[in-house]
C-alpha cells in the first residue's frame, strides 16, 4: 500500500472547466471578492481591538469568526485564482493534505461558533438582566476554545483516514481545491469508512448545530413579538432576520454537499455550491453580522473623525 500511495506525488486541480475569457472573468470577479473579504474582516477586526466598547461577548464572538472567514479564504480562494490563470497546475500531496485539513478545520470551527453567536444572542434578547452572569468571559472563552478545539480534532480524524489510503492514479481533482470528496475519488481502496465518518461528522457539525441555531432564533423571534416598543422590535426583527440567512447559505449548501445523495448534483454544481461557504460567506459575515450594526457604524465615524483631525 505503502508502494502505491508513492506512486502519486501531487495531484492535478482541473478547477473550472471555462474558456479562456470567461476565466479571466471570473479571475478579475473572484479577486475583487477576495480583497472584499480581506478588508471587511480586517476592519472588523481592527475597529473591535481599537475600541475598549466593542469588548464585549458578542463582538468577541465575533472577532473570531472574522478570524476563521479570513483563515477560509486565504486557504482556498489564491489557489482558486492560481488555476483561472494557469488551469491544471499541480499541487504537492502534502500541499493539498494540508489544504484540505485546514479547510475542514476552519468549516468545523465555524459551525460550531455559529452556535455559540446564535446562544449569545438568544440570552441577550430574552435574558437581558441576567446576560453578564451566563455569558460571562470565562464561558466565552471556554466555548471559544471549544469550538476551535473540536473544529481541528475532528479535521484530524479526516485527514488521518485520508493518509491510509493509497493513491495510484488518476490524479486529476475536478475541483479547484483540495475538497474531501474529490480527493476520495482518487482512491484505489475502499473509502466506505470515510464517507461514514464524514455522514457522522456532518450530523455532529452540521444538522444539531443548525437545530440548535434555529431553536434558538425561534424562542428569540418569540421575546421579539413581546417586546412593546415598535423601533426595538423592528431593529431585534432585522437583526435576527439578518443573521438566519447567513446561518441558512452556510448549513444549506453544506448539508448539500456532504448529506444529500451525490447523484443529484453534478460536480461542476458543487464547485459553485462550494463558493458560497469558502467565498461569497466570508465576504458577506462583516456586512451582515458588524457593519449593519450601529455600534460598529459608531465606531467606524470616530475612527474617520480621529484620522481626519
Amino acid at each position: 500500500m505503502k508502494e502505491n500511495q508513492t506512486m502519486v506525488m501531487e495531484f492535478i486541480l482541473l478547477g473550472f472547466r471555462l474558456g479562456p475569457r470567461i476565466q479571466m472573468l471570473l479571475f478579475g470577479l473572484f479577486s475583487l471578492f477576495y480583497a472584499f473579504t480581506l478588508l471587511g474582516n480586517g476592519v472588523i477586526l481592527g475597529l473591535i481591538s481599537l475600541d475598549s466598547r466593542l469588548h464585549t461577548p458578542m463582538y468577541f464572538f465575533l472577532s473570531h469568526l472574522a478570524i476563521v472567514d479570513i483563515a477560509y479564504a486565504c486557504n482556498t480562494v489564491p489557489q482558486m485564482l492560481v488555476n483561472l490563470l494557469n488551469p491544471a497546475r499541480p499541487i504537492s500531496f502534502a500541499g493539498c493534505m494540508t489544504q484540505t485539513f485546514l479547510f475542514l478545520s476552519f468549516a468545523h470551527t465555524e459551525c460550531l461558533l455559529l452556535v455559540v453567536m446564535s446562544y449569545d444572542r438568544y440570552v441577550a434578547i430574552c435574558h437581558p438582566l441576567r446576560y453578564s452572569v451566563i455569558v460571562s468571559w470565562r464561558v466565552c472563552i471556554t466555548l471559544v476554545v471549544t469550538s476551535w478545539t473540536c473544529g481541528v480534532l475532528l479535521a484530524l480524524v479526516h485527514v488521518s483516514l485520508i493518509l491510509r489510503l493509497p493513491f495510484c492514479g488518476p490524479h486529476e481533482i475536478n475541483h479547484f481545491f483540495c475538497e474531501i470528496l474529490s480527493v476520495l475519488k482518487l482512491a484505489c481502496a475502499d473509502t466506505r469508512l470515510n464517507k461514514v465518518v464524514i455522514f457522522v461528522a456532518s450530523v455532529f457539525v452540521l444538522v444539531e448545530p443548525l437545530c440548535l441555531v434555529l431553536v434558538s432564533y425561534m424562542r428569540i423571534l418569540f421575546a421579539i413579538l413581546r417586546i412593546q416598543s415598535g423601533e426595538g422590535r423592528r431593529k431585534a426583527f432585522s437583526t435576527s432576520s439578518s443573521h438566519l440567512c447567513v446561518v441558512g447559505l452556510f448549513f444549506g449548501s453544506a448539508i448539500v454537499m456532504y448529506m444529500a445523495p451525490k447523484s443529484r448534483h453534478p460536480e461542476e454544481q458543487q464547485k459553485i455550491l462550494f463558493l458560497f461557504y469558502s467565498l461569497f460567506n466570508p465576504m458577506l459575515n462583516p456586512l451582515i453580522y458588524s457593519l449593519r450594526n450601529s455600534e460598529v457604524k459608531g465606531t467606524l465615524r470616530r475612527s474617520k473623525s480621529s484620522l481626519f483631525l
